[in-house]
């Protein structure tokens, strides 16, 4: 039975330029992206080879690649990442990604706002 790890990146943050409003867009904002993916592990456990394996260093770069596109929506945001990373590493079987936005701009006062896919 294929042993499945989660390889994961947690709250890495980039400055990037999504928003709908256009302000949001020209000035930009901090972001925290947290993504899980779910992997067969079993080669990489035996073999201690990186290339049998999620490379986290190209999923950051992936994830950075994507940052700097802008959008309105953080759901434009957390599908291009997924559709990304499924097509560099098509053995995920599953995953979980989190775009948050801290400094909204809102009148309100909170952590943050964010999107979250599973699947």
């Amino acid at each position: 039975m294929p042993a499945i790890g989660t390889i994961e990146i947690n709250r890495l943050r980039l400055h990037s330029h999504h928003g709908v409003l256009e302000q949001e867009r020209t000035i930009g904002n901090t972001f925290e992206v947290t993504v899980h993916l779910q992997y067969p592990i079993n080669i990489a456990m035996q073999t201690d080879n990186l290339n049998t394996t999620i490379n986290y260093a190209d999923v950051v770069q992936s994830i950075k690649d994507e940052m700097n596109i802008q959008s309105l929506l953080l759901e434009n945001i957390v599908h291009r990442i997924k559709t990304r990373l499924i097509t560099q590493y098509p053995k995920i079987s599953g995953g979980y990604i989190k775009v948050a936005k801290l400094t909204p701009p809102i009148t309100a006062q909170l952590e943050s706002v964010a999107i979250t896919l599973k699947w």
